[in-house]
């Protein structure tokens, strides 16, 4: 994911589609910033001992309210990134979706875990909540990655602090907003919309506990470094260039369409996404051929309009960046089979773009590509294909097609990623871990190893007494 990129004194909401001004919200100010961590340390003191019952039950009334107000929350997601209205839909409801499983089953998965060992005395451990954690979030699922990382932190009974990107800053309040009107203490789950330099200060308050990134591999470095030095834990996820490989015994009408929804989601704008289609020779042609017409049969335009599956990308510079990829990528030997310009007019328009003949060392292989722009690799063979998956410095998803699901397994286990979907594309799911390794980042989201991240699984020995005589 690229950089975020932040005026010099107030976020700035455009619509992506026209250009035109939403809002703008002013940076706080350092006495506003202590107010935030004030009332944030408060309220994680007051909800750190409420019942996981009365948590529950915020939560429940936190998906009821996203629910209720989707037609809203959609509407604002469209406006503010260019997300296409049923996509944004979809995010809404699947923060309602998670938070319903988070409150289904996160008691149990938070409950004390018993320990047996030799004699009577009783072991046990207790996840317990640290404090408050700092969360640096991006725009691309401006409701969805706020609501993935911050409802298992607060479930847990911490604080949850919001940096979110500063052209998502409708969505940041409109979310906390929402958590107020379901019964969350005020200040428990808090918007800090203030430069990089105040962030860094945030980060080493005695108030801030942890931090967890979604971003670039540079602002995870940054964080990560900050952290490190006030001795703090940080979860970073970073962004990947996921594999889509497809070996030769695929079904290919499946791959491709999976292949169409896994490339072109959200604008391309999406960190777990297929990014590099490495296919196996003996169908690389046929598999092109097929995904170049499916790719040219999208519709671009107003993602307002649910008839349009590409919408503009989200800031003009971001759509300048990936154009500058491309070019590189072909003066570097690439072939252009599709796309390649920018949309002229209004809104930051991108065709959808499949280049092909890409090889390691080109900047749509070895860079991640934040926008509708396909990069297709052949392979010699499967063994071709496992390395040059692993050619790469990111290991977030992965995406595998084969005929063969033993087959498919035994070679997952080779993919260097945080995750591998065989016969399928890249996605999250509350009931599943997401997370990366090498430059995607480190520590997980969601299921039990998110509800259990930013606790303190706390042992307690309980020595049994000798019997009375």
């Amino acid at each position: 994911m690229t950089d975020i990129k932040i005026d010099t004194a107030a976020a700035v909401s455009r619509n992506p589609a026209t250009g035109a001004l939403i809002a703008t919200y002013p940076f706080q100010t350092p006495e506003e910033v202590e107010q935030v961590l004030s009332a944030s340390e408060g309220a994680y003191r007051l909800w750190r001992d409420t019942p996981m019952t009365e948590r529950v039950a915020a939560y429940r009334k936190l998906a009821a309210i996203l629910r209720e107000r989707i037609d809203r929350l959609a509407t604002l997601i469209t406006d503010e990134m260019g997300k296409p209205i049923a996509a944004a839909r979809a995010e809404v409801e699947k923060c309602a979706a998670t938070i319903e499983w988070l409150a289904d089953h996160g008691p149990a998965i938070l409950a004390d875990e018993p320990v047996a060992v030799e004699g009577d005395d009783r072991v046990y451990v207790s996840y317990l909540p640290i404090g408050t954690i700092l969360g640096v979030m991006p725009w691309n699922f401006p409701l969805w990655q706020a609501i993935r990382a911050s409802a298992p932190i607060m479930l847990s009974g911490n604080g949850f602090v919001l940096k979110h990107a500063p052209n998502v800053m409708g969505a940041a309040y409109a979310l906390q907003a929402a958590h107020e009107d379901a019964g969350f203490p005020a200040g428990l789950f808090a918007n800090l919309n203030a430069d990089n330099d105040a962030v860094a200060h945030v980060i080493e308050d005695r108030r801030i506990s942890a931090v967890t990134l979604t971003g670039s591999m540079r602002a995870g470095a940054a964080v990560a470094a900050t952290a490190a030095g006030a001795l703090k834990k940080s979860l970073l996820e970073l962004g990947g260039s996921d594999p889509f490989i497809v070996l030769a015994d695929a079904d290919l009408d499946r791959a491709v369409a999976a292949g169409i929804e896994a490339r072109f989601q959200n604008t391309g704008q999406v960190c777990l996404a297929a990014k590099r289609f490495i296919l196996e020779a003996p169908i690389a042609g046929a598999f092109t051929r097929r995904f170049v017409e499916a790719a040219r049969a999208l519709t671009v335009g107003d993602p307002s309009d649910a008839t349009n599956r590409i919408g503009p990308m989200a800031r003009a510079d971001l759509r300048d960046q990936l154009h500058d990829q491309v070019l590189r990528t072909i003066d570097q030997g690439a072939t252009l089979l599709l796309g390649g310009h920018k949309v002229p007019g209004d809104g930051n328009y991108y065709q959808p773009t499949v280049l092909a003949n890409v090889r390691p060392g080109m900047a749509a292989f070895d860079e991640e590509t934040f926008g509708p722009v396909a990069a297709i690799t052949v392979a010699d063979d499967a063994e071709h294909a496992i390395t040059l998956a692993n050619s790469s410095e990111y290991g977030l998803g992965g995406n595998l097609w084969t005929g063969d699901v033993a087959k498919g397994q035994r070679i997952a286990r080779r993919i260097e990623t945080g995750g591998v979907f065989i016969n399928g594309f890249s996605a999250t799911n509350a009931r599943i871990p997401v997370g990366g390794v090498k430059k995607s980042g480190y520590g997980r989201e969601l299921s039990h190893f998110g509800l259990r991240e930013f606790t303190n699984a706390q042992t307690v020995w309980a020595k049994s007494l000798p019997h009375a005589r």
